[in-house]
């Protein structure tokens, strides 16, 4: 949701014309400030926000983040397994990448073309087990099975169009980074055969819609070892979202998934049902995390204007927050993961806004909440790690340092 000032708003960010009632209602009785979720410039990647905010130093516990798609995705990962995290693409005949979500490939299509990926046999490998599992539009997971494996191989995604897919390289000097690049070029290989094949792709050709005939993974990753939320803080949590990562990173800490339905992890998420959950949650969980996507889709395709459109639904439907909880017993907390403007279209280092009520908080003269109204609140400027304990200050589970 964080952005920076539009020159087609007007020199605003879109939290700055939107003017979201009820987010300013938070600012205006809450303490604000702005939150480095790494560290100062640094632009993070959703996973290792998440786990920063969540109360989890990334540059310790972070192993991937294919492992956090597949289980959001609902794999039960094994201690062995590499998981990557993949994007359906359209790719020209010599390799070069066109479209690196071939034009937002439907749910539908993707859902279908991943059954045919599914199990894939591989030859040259074929001790590895395959699984692939669709998630949200272009989006899937791929596991890689075996002992011996390793998630210290490069991406096959180039991250960019305009230039050929890449093929996968040990970044270690070891037999396992080597049997696990092999094994994922070979799925590859295999894998846009199959694609190309496909009468879902010749459908879509003959529409004059862009063929999803590659597969490209990137983010190796494997189950992290590290300390449960409920047992870190004391509390009993559920994460309620739609992108697979959101839901992986909140279950590897120990957090319960709330499947709600409507919640597509893209611009058509019932934004409605998604509050109403959050809303019966907090009535059995301490903690209650809300993710909402659509804005970072909206940025990451150069679109501010959509951008209003989309925090003025959000901003509607999180009203029913405010006026039904009970706020005296309530600690309700805004921000972003990240900081995507919408006219560069990628994540950057900048800081995001935070606003986080609770009866009792030292709120000072923020009236609204955005980018630049929040800097001079009463929080300061903190980083990503530190939300969580400030939170859960409030809820009084953090135990006295010292005597």
């Amino acid at each position: 949701m964080a952005d920076r000032r539009c020159s087609t708003l007007g020199g605003l960010t879109p939290l700055q014309v939107t003017r979201p009632k009820s987010f300013d209602w938070v600012a205006s009785r809450g303490e604000c400030g702005l939150m480095d979720v790494i560290s100062p410039g640094v632009p993070p990647g959703s996973d290792v926000a998440h786990l920063a905010m969540l109360g989890y130093e990334p540059y310790k516990y972070y192993t991937g983040r294919g492992a956090f798609e597949a289980l959001g995705a609902g794999i039960e990962l094994e201690p062995n397994d590499v998981a990557f995290r993949c994007n359906f693409a359209t790719v020209s005949d010599d390799g070069t990448v066109i479209d690196r979500r071939a034009g937002r490939i439907s749910n539908e299509d993707a859902k279908i073309l991943s059954e045919s990926l599914n199990g894939i046999r591989l030859t040259r490998s074929s001790d590895v087990e395959v699984l692939f599992k669709h998630t949200v539009e272009h989006r899937g997971v791929l596991i890689l099975r075996d002992e011996g494996l390793s998630r210290f191989v490069s991406d096959v995604d180039p991250h960019k169009t305009g230039v050929k897919f890449l093929h996968s390289k040990p970044l270690t000097d070891s037999s396992a980074a080597k049997k696990t690049a092999d094994a994922l070029n070979e799925f590859v290989e295999i894998s846009r055969k199959v694609l190309t094949e496909h009468e879902v792709n010749k459908r879509r050709t003959k529409r004059g819609q862009p063929p999803a005939n590659i597969v490209l993974p990137r983010g190796a990753g494997t189950l992290p070892v590290i300390e449960k939320f409920p047992m870190k803080f004391g509390v009993k949590a559920v994460v309620i979202a739609g992108g697979a990562v959101y839901k992986g990173v909140c279950k590897a800490v120990g957090f319960d998934v709330l499947e709600v339905k409507g919640a597509t992890g893209t611009v058509d998420t019932n934004l409605d049902a998604k509050m109403r959950a959050a809303i019966n949650a907090i009535k059995v969980y301490d903690v209650v995390l809300v993710h909402i996507k659509a804005t970072d889709i909206v940025s990451h395709d150069k679109n501010p204007t959509k951008k209003v459109e989309i925090i003025s639904k959000i901003d509607a439907a999180f009203s029913t927050i405010i006026s039904e909880v009970n706020l005296e017993e309530t600690c309700i907390v805004i921000t972003s993961d990240h900081t995507t403007p919408s006219e560069v279209g990628e994540h950057t280092g900048d800081p995001v806004p935070v606003a986080l009520y609770a009866p009792g908080a030292r709120y000072g003269n923020v009236k609204k909440f955005d980018e630049i109204s929040c800097a001079v609140g009463t929080l300061g400027r903190i980083r990503g790690v530190e939300l969580m304990s400030i939170i859960m200050n409030y809820l009084g589970k953090v135990p006295m340092y010292g005597e």
